[in-house]
C-alpha cells in the first residue's frame, strides 16, 4: 500500500479542472478582477446552495465572522459565547471587535457546544451567541435559537466546516442572524487561495455587512462607516462557481467514507468514534477518533504511511493568545480531553476503499498488538 496523504486534492480537482481553467481565462479576458460578475454569480449561486437570501463574498473565514459580529453592533465590553474546543478564530474574530469570548463547553460525544450549558454563561453584556458546526457536523439549532430568543441574543454561525450539513432539516448558516463561512483550500469548498463568505436573510444586515467588506461604501468614494477591505476577488469567485456544481456529490462520498469508517472500526478496543447528535447530519469535513493512545497511534500509522492531524492539539484557553483571560489547565476539562485524545483521519473525495480498508486494519492492528 502506498502513502496514505491526509489530505489529497487530486480527485476533486481532476473534477473540476477544465471548468476551473476556463474560469481562470474568463476572468483573465475580461480584465475586471475585484467585485465583478464572477462575484455576484458566486454569491447568488452559493445563497441558493446555503438556502439563504443572501450571500457576500469576503477575503477569508475570520473576516466574514468579525464583519458578521460588526454588522450585529457587537463591539468593547460585550460578551460573546462561544465553545471552549472551537479552533481559535472563532475567538480571534470576538476579539477583534473588542467584544469578550465567554467559553462554553461541548457535548463530549458531538464536539460541538452543548447547549444544556448556554444559559448559565449568559450575563447583562451578553451579545451574543457563536455556535460552531465542528467537524463538519451541525450544532444543536433548536436548543440554541431557543436561548437566543429567550434573552434577546444574536446568533453568529462558524459555518467554516459544514457546509451543507443541516440540523432538523434546517441547513447550517441560515438560522443565525448573519453567518460566516471560510473557503481556505482545505474545506470542504475550498477555493484555490483564501476566501469566505458570509451569508443572511436579513436585508438590513446583508446592506451593513456589504457595505463593511468594502472600505464601509455602497458608492465608491463615499464612505458611511469605518470598514475593512475583504473583497472576495474574481478570480477566486470564478473557481468556487466551477467547484461548487460539485460540493453536493463530494460531500456524499465524504459521508460515505465515514459509515465506513463507523462500520470497520465499530467495537475497537481502545477507541471511541464520532457521534452525531438526534436529527443533525454531518458533511465530515473532518472524521475524528478519540482514544487515550493517541500519540503513540499516530505515530504507528504515520509508519504504516498514512496521514493523520490533531484537530486541534490546544483549545484557546490555553493559547499563550489568550492568557490575558486567566484559565488555567482543568478550567475547560471537556474540551482539554477532547485536545488530548482526538485524531483526525482522512476523509475526502477519492480516497479509495483499499485504502479505507488499510486505514482500518492498520489502527486494529495497532491495538490488537
Amino acid at each position: 500500500m502506498s502513502t496514505i496523504p491526509f489530505l489529497s486534492f487530486s480527485r476533486m480537482h481532476a473534477d473540476a479542472k477544465d471548468a476551473i481553467y476556463k474560469a481562470f481565462g474568463d476572468v483573465y479576458e475580461s480584465n475586471f478582477f475585484i467585485l465583478g460578475d464572477k462575484v455576484k454569480q458566486f454569491e447568488e449561486g452559493y445563497a441558493r446552495f446555503n438556502k439563504t437570501n443572501y450571500c457576500i463574498g469576503v477575503g477569508n473565514g475570520l473576516d466574514a465572522l468579525v464583519i458578521c459580529l460588526k454588522a450585529l453592533g457587537v463591539g468593547p465590553g460585550d460578551e460573546v459565547i462561544v465553545p471552549s474546543n472551537t479552533y481559535i478564530a472563532s475567538l480571534l474574530a470576538i476579539s477583534a471587535v473588542s467584544a469578550i469570548p465567554v467559553l462554553v463547553e461541548p457535548r463530549m460525544e458531538t464536539y460541538n457546544i452543548n447547549p444544556e450549558l448556554i444559559a448559565a454563561a449568559v450575563t447583562s453584556k451578553t451579545k451574543a451567541i457563536l455556535p460552531v458546526h465542528l467537524y463538519g457536523q451541525a450544532c444543536e439549532m433548536d436548543a440554541i435559537m431557543a436561548i437566543a430568543k429567550k434573552y434577546t441574543l444574536a446568533v453568529v454561525e462558524d459555518n467554516a466546516q459544514a457546509q451543507g450539513a443541516s440540523y432538523n432539516g434546517i441547513q447550517t448558516g441560515t438560522a443565525g442572524a448573519i453567518n460566516g463561512t471560510s473557503f481556505y483550500p482545505g474545506k470542504n469548498l475550498g477555493a484555490l487561495g483564501d476566501a469566505g463568505a458570509i451569508t443572511t436573510n436579513d436585508e438590513a444586515l446583508y446592506k451593513k455587512a456589504q457595505s463593511l467588506r468594502n472600505y464601509g461604501s455602497q458608492k465608491k468614494y463615499f464612505n458611511e462607516v469605518k470598514g475593512y477591505n475583504s473583497r472576495l476577488d474574481e478570480l477566486q469567485a470564478a473557481f468556487l462557481s466551477a467547484k461548487l456544481e460539485h460540493l453536493d456529490k463530494w460531500n456524499a462520498e465524504r459521508i460515505n467514507i465515514a459509515q465506513k469508517y463507523n462500520e470497520l472500526l465499530k467495537g475497537t478496543e481502545g477507541i471511541i468514534l464520532p457521534q452525531l447528535a438526534e436529527g443533525a447530519t454531518s458533511v465530515y469535513h473532518l472524521y475524528v477518533i478519540r482514544t487515550k493512545k493517541r500519540d503513540e497511534l499516530q505515530a504507528y500509522l504515520a509508519g504504516k504511511g498514512i496521514g493523520t492531524v490533531i484537530h486541534y492539539p490546544v483549545p484557546p484557553h490555553l493559547q499563550e493568545a489568550y492568557s490575558e483571560l486567566g484559565f488555567k489547565k482543568g478550567d475547560f476539562p471537556i474540551a482539554e480531553e477532547i485536545a488530548e485524545t482526538c485524531l483526525s483521519l482522512p476523509v475526502y473525495p477519492g480516497l479509495t476503499e483499499d485504502q479505507i480498508s488499510y486505514i482500518h486494519t492498520s489502527i486494529r492492528q495497532f491495538f490488537n498488538q
